[in-house]
């Protein structure tokens, strides 16, 4: 599969973009296990041209977690197309537009998926910001804003009209939000259109290898995107790829072995960061982490875990945790 000019090769597994997730450490821990691409948190147009120091800090982006897409939103065309042109100078492999963010200090606004509710608005933002860059440019959408205009079907093909080089669709409307099962019926109904010539990548609920071979075979997508399963879990990629390439499950880590991986990622938050922000950035994968889930007894310890404040005390915590757990 190809985007632009850039090769993936076959089945390849993406890491979705997630505010407050998706940082440097993350994604080059994911790159690591895996991720064929990472993307980076989303980053407001309007905050990018004031020159907001924390939404600057989001175009970092290093040599080693090459392919890396740099996501922007917003709602008005002038200040997508600067913020489209200011991303482009720091060299991101691909520029995504968000027209999928569910949460209401953004859909409100009519960005991200607010801007379902304006396709006329969303295809003009779309067009001009292609024309502005020469960078490869995405968007990433849902189906539609609710169950009543489920319009991605024919939505994929203007986007395709304004020269955009591929597509992701998450399978649940913004009404939505992230409830009940993601829907890939419409994803596959993309990929069946005669007319769509440009890769669609499918996102949603991707939460095994079983599944993500099931999402390339049954609804003929090009690329899967994994999101809030890899929370606590970057090892997912690795799992996953292993099992469409070789066509059976890798080698389990082991307990320590996982644990190990999720010292070396606090470690790393802390290092990209800083000691509170980095600590307090991955609070959410150690709460989320499958691995520490049904341990008995756990829950004094999952406290103390989730309180800790410096880097010493929370490597201790996961230390006792490893020797109290491990087989």
């Amino acid at each position: 599969m190809k985007i632009a000019d850039i090769e993936f090769g076959k089945y390849p597994i993406f890491l979705a973009p997630m505010e407050d997730v998706t940082d440097e450490a993350f994604r080059l821990l994911c790159k690591r296990f895996g991720a064929d691409m990472v993307y980076t948190e989303f980053v407001s147009s309007d905050a990018l041209i004031r020159d907001v120091n924390s939404t600057l800090r989001k175009l970092n982006i290093y040599e080693q977690e090459r392919p890396v897409a740099i996501q922007i939103y917003g709602n008005e065309v002038e200040p997508m197309v600067e913020a489209a042109k200011r991303v482009e100078a720091v060299r991101p492999d691909i520029l995504d537009i968000n027209f999928g963010c569910p949460v209401k200090k953004v859909a409100r606004k009519g960005c991200g998926a607010g801007m379902l509710q304006n396709i006329p608005k969303l295809l003009e933002i779309t067009r001009a910001v292609v024309d502005a860059v020469k960078v490869p440019v995405t968007v990433k959408t849902r189906l539609g804003w609710d169950e009543n205009s489920k319009c991605i079907v024919e939505l994929a093909e203007a986007l395709q009209d304004c020269g955009i080089k591929a597509l992701t669709v998450h399978g649940r409307t913004r009404a939505q939000m992230y409830t009940g099962d993601a829907d890939w019926t419409l994803i596959g109904k993309i990929k069946e259109n005669p007319r769509m010539h440009i890769p669609i990548i499918g996102n949603g609920d991707v939460k095994s290898p079983e599944r993500a071979k099931e999402c390339f075979e049954r609804y003929g997508v090009d690329a899967v995107m994994i999101g809030r399963a890899s929370f606590g879990q970057p090892w997912i990629f690795r799992d996953v790829k292993h099992y469409l390439h070789e066509g059976c499950a890798a080698e389990p880590f082991s307990f320590k072995e996982c644990m190990d991986i999720l010292r070396t990622q606090v470690r790393e938050s802390v290092e990209w960061l800083g000691e509170r922000p980095g600590i307090l950035h991955v609070r959410r994968h150690l709460a989320a982490t499958p691995l520490l889930k049904g341990l008995a007894d756990f829950r004094p310890l999952r406290i103390e875990m989730l309180r800790a404040e410096k880097l010493d005390a929370l490597l201790e915590i996961l230390t006792r945790i490893e020797e109290r757990y491990a087989q």
